[in-house]
């Protein structure tokens, strides 16, 4: 039988396509249509639930929604050795009490937890690539349900693999000298892809020489930091004074990722900021909201080396993941370097628990006797 094509062809309806089309509906506080096989559910995002959206769905669930939380969340909630996702039935889909269980500071469990399924696992994914908190309302249902619904339908396989596709299709889109104050010789590589319609940068200063190891840091964008000064954290001075080191070193190449707030996004970095503000640490605050230690990923800064030509690495970073995912991908990490920023009053308290909740490499004396005033 012939091919059914559009005039577009059959192309445009790719994996990738479809998932950055849900990740657009899910962010937009629509429903998307998940299938795995012959299995259908509608997810909804939880923090962007609203009462009119609550009740249709409810209508369509007929007793069998289920709210499906992180392992982090559920942690929170009282699962204190919980390393998995988990689910709360909802016989009925009652708004205030899925922002209790999946939003408020003082959500308790009051309901057995049930496994999550790999279709949960997808909706919670479809969560994090959304960059909204990882608390989804799912509802399975069945086609005759939902036909004639505008409903964006993307399978659960392509959503699992879609950060390994993205970085798979990462490619250069733009590339041009641009000085920087202290670093004159410098260019900057503008690669399409990695995580989600984001655009990813790779600063190269010097004249380089592949053959050798390359000092590279990969860099998490920062706009607290890194562009009004935060003294909350220190990954302006990182980033800076990376820069500047390559520039009197020989060069190095530093990828600025787009990974704002551990992969968790602008909005849930406020929101993490706000709960530090309360008392909690940096990994309490993100825990409260659903995260894990770290949601970044980098598979595909590793494809980016790649592409510049980079195979040997100098690791100037604090972080063991770096390290660990950098080999992971195939390229060998030569040595690695510690990268200081400054302690403040406002972020001692952070990279104390940088160093004890994740295992980074900081060395709090050196610290401190970098910020002593010099005689």
């Amino acid at each position: 039988m012939p091919e059914s094509r559009t005039l577009f062809g059959p192309a445009l309806e790719t994996a990738l396509v479809k998932v950055d089309r849900a990740i657009a509906e899910f962010r937009a506080a629509r429903p998307v249509l998940l299938r795995d096989g012959n299995t259908l559910a509608l997810a909804l995002s939880a923090e962007l639930a609203d009462d009119d959206l609550v009740q249709r769905l409810d209508q369509l669930a007929r007793g069998n929604g289920h709210l499906v939380l992180s392992a982090a969340r559920l942690r929170r909630l009282g699962a204190k050795a919980r390393g998995e996702a988990g689910i709360f039935a909802l016989p009925t889909i009652d708004l205030a009490r899925i922002e209790t269980l999946a939003l408020k500071l003082d959500g308790r469990m009051d309901a057995p937890i049930a496994p999550a399924s790999a279709l949960d696992e997808a909706a919670l994914e479809l969560s994090r690539l959304s960059l909204v908190l990882p608390a989804v309302i799912l509802v399975p249902v069945e086609a005759a349900d939902i036909a004639g619904e505008p409903l964006i339908e993307v399978g659960m396989a392509a959503v699992g693999g879609y950060r390994a596709e993205q970085a798979a299709s990462l490619r250069i889109v733009g590339r041009a000298p641009v000085p920087l104050e202290g670093a004159p010789e410098t260019e900057f590589v503008v690669f399409r892809g990695g995580e989600g319609l984001r655009d990813q940068v790779a600063i190269i200063v010097g004249q380089l020489d592949f053959d050798a190891a390359v000092p590279v840091r990969l860099h998490s964008a920062c706009l607290t930091g890194d562009l009004f000064g935060s003294l909350k954290c220190d990954c302006g001075d990182q980033l800076r004074e990376t820069v500047q080191w390559m520039a009197e070193n020989d060069g190095g190449v530093l990828l600025y990722l787009d990974q704002e707030g551990r992969g968790n996004g602008i909005a849930n970095k406020m929101r993490a900021y706000k709960l530090q503000s309360q008392g909690w640490d940096t990994y309490e605050a993100d825990e409260v909201l659903g995260f894990d230690l770290d949601q970044r990923h980098f598979d595909f800064a590793a494809t980016m080396l790649k592409q510049l030509g980079v195979s040997r690495v100098v690791a100037l970073t604090n972080n063991p993941q770096k390290i660990g995912a950098i080999e992971a991908a195939g390229l060998e990490v030569a040595a690695s370097q510690r990268v200081l920023g400054r302690p403040t009053a406002h972020n001692v308290r952070y990279l104390a628990s940088k160093r004890d909740r994740a295992g980074h490499f900081i060395d709090m004396d050196a610290l401190m006797a970098r910020a002593a005033p010099k005689d």
